[in-house]
Order: C-alpha cells, then sequence, then structure tokens
C-alpha cells in the first residue's frame, strides 16, 4: 500500500474536559498516513489520479476548526470519519496530539489507525 501524509499539521480549537478549556482555543497537532494507490497518479502525473493532500488539510482544518470536542479521543475518530467519508483512502493512521497540556511533557494524545471497513 502507498501513503500519502500530512505531517504537523496545528489547528486551533476548543478541547478539553475542563472548564477553563471550554473558553479558549487550543493547538492540536496531527500527523496523518493515508493509505492509497499512487500507481494511476505516477503514471499520468495529474491530482486527479490521488489524494490531493492540500484537499484533505483544507476539510480536516475545517472541520477541527467548528469543532468542540472533550477529548483528543473522540476529535480523532470523527476526523478519521471524515477523512474516509471526503476522501478515496483504504487506511488511515492519525498522531493527534495536544502540545503542553501536561505540565513536564511536550504533548499527549492519541495515535489510532482505521480501515475503510472499519469506520
Amino acid at each position: 500500500m502507498d501513503k500519502v501524509f500530512i505531517k504537523e499539521l496545528c489547528i486551533e480549537t476548543v478541547i478539553g474536559v475542563y472548564d477553563w478549556e471550554r473558553k479558549i482555543k487550543q493547538a492540536v497537532c496531527i500527523d496523518l498516513e493515508l493509505g492509497t494507490q499512487i500507481s494511476a497518479a505516477s503514471d499520468s502525473d495529474n491530482i486527479e489520479d490521488t489524494v490531493d493532500y492540500k484537499e484533505v488539510v483544507k476539510t480536516v482544518k475545517s472541520f477541527i476548526q467548528k469543532s468542540e470536542f472533550l477529548l483528543i479521543e473522540a476529535l480523532a475518530e470523527h476526523t478519521i470519519k471524515l477523512i474516509f467519508a471526503k476522501f478515496n483512502v483504504t487506511h488511515v493512521k492519525g498522531r493527534f496530539s495536544k502540545p503542553g497540556a501536561v505540565t513536564g511533557s511536550k504533548e499527549v494524545g492519541v495515535i489510532i489507525e482505521r480501515t475503510k471497513d472499519e469506520s
């Protein structure tokens, strides 16, 4: 399986379980690996034959900016489902983190992997 990837996409959103977190926007940073076949695109050299990572970023960014999840787990799962619904991918691995959320730690978060069959 070939993969298209997006690394260190950081988006401001409302996320968290504490009252103070519900009143501010915090950064959520994402790494994505999108399983697809790139052979048609490599033959044609045409953007229409691959996963357009710019469109993935626009879609994910818009969704997350408008969201107000309590948990990063929920944000991650819903983001992956959105990607499957909008793009021709068979597998998604996502790393979702909240930088600075825990004192003494650079970031905390979740890593999830799903196949289209599981979405």
